[in-house]
């Protein structure tokens, strides 16, 4: 892939996709990525830091949305100067796009909004890389026609595919491993969300859940069926997070998780 300060491209590994569910501060987000970027670079990883700059998907109108757009896009800017590496932030709206591209490296689609063309069209313009999440309604082989969106408009576009698992409204998310190897024919880079797909959204406190213990069953069984990139969301305290902490992986686990996960790379190549 051609994205800026992405490196350890040529060891083989599979890339990371880590950070916060969103940008709370400036020493949080700086704490994180200096210690993803650590771990990463003794394992050879690939790794681009994520955070949202604004979540717009929330169940409850108080919900914490963000610190200020652009603050919130300055912080993450700054985390990709000083630590030189790639940074990801999502998307909701078309005019995002433009000033989104201006901070970051690549710019995510969220799942629910995979289908929207005009949003896609936008993202590729920008000439960014793209990541688009592949929706909670939809089967693998339908993201194909996402990929060529972005294509139209921009040829050399690096996309990328991310499952995170289905739903059917009933409070749960479930992995169809399936999704992967059908997605993989559209000769892009996919990856598995391992946080989103174990979330239980729906709750009846306005509050979604998640099944954070079973990160790692999802990211093993992820990298054993051929997955490029792994997406983790981390956080030094969990349950303090200000959006998505029940299914967010503790910050000190992620070095030993990592370790596993190519273990597991090994033994399937």
């Amino acid at each position: 892939m051609k994205i800026n300060h992405l490196k350890n491209q040529n060891s083989g590994n599979f890339f990371l996709i880590a950070g916060p569910c969103v940008v709370e501060g400036r020493d949080m987000a700086m704490e994180i990525a200096e210690k993803i970027k650590i771990i990463t670079d003794r394992l050879e990883i690939p790794y681009i830091f994520k955070a949202s700059y604004r979540k717009a998907n929330r169940t409850k109108l108080d919900s914490f949305k963000g610190i200020g757009d652009e603050l919130a896009l300055g912080i993450l800017k700054e985390v990709g100067k000083t630590f030189e590496v790639p940074t990801i932030t999502d998307i909701h709206e078309s005019e995002e796009a433009a000033l989104a591209a201006q901070y970051v490296d690549v710019l995510q689609i969220p799942a629910f909004l995979c289908r929207q063309t005009e949003l896609l069209v936008a993202a590729a313009k920008t000439g960014k890389a793209v990541n688009v999440k592949k929706g909670q309604f939809m089967h693998g082989s339908g993201m194909g026609f996402a990929v060529e969106k972005v294509k139209a408009v921009n040829p050399d576009a690096d996309v990328m595919l991310t499952d995170r698992g289905n739903s059917f409204g009933y409070s749960d998310i479930v992995v169809d491993y399936r999704n992967i190897v059908e997605m993989k024919a559209f000769e892009v880079p996919i990856i598995m969300d391992c946080t989103h797909s174990l979330q239980q959204p729906n709750q009846s406190s306005g509050v979604t859940g998640g099944k954070p213990a079973l990160i790692e069953t999802i990211a093993k069984a992820a990298i054993a069926v051929g997955a490029d990139g792994i997406f983790i969301e981390t956080h030094p305290n969990p349950s303090e997070a200000k959006s998505d902490g029940a299914n967010m992986l503790a910050l000190d686990r992620l070095e030993g998780l990592l370790e596993k996960l190519l273990r597991v790379r090994e033994a399937v190549r």
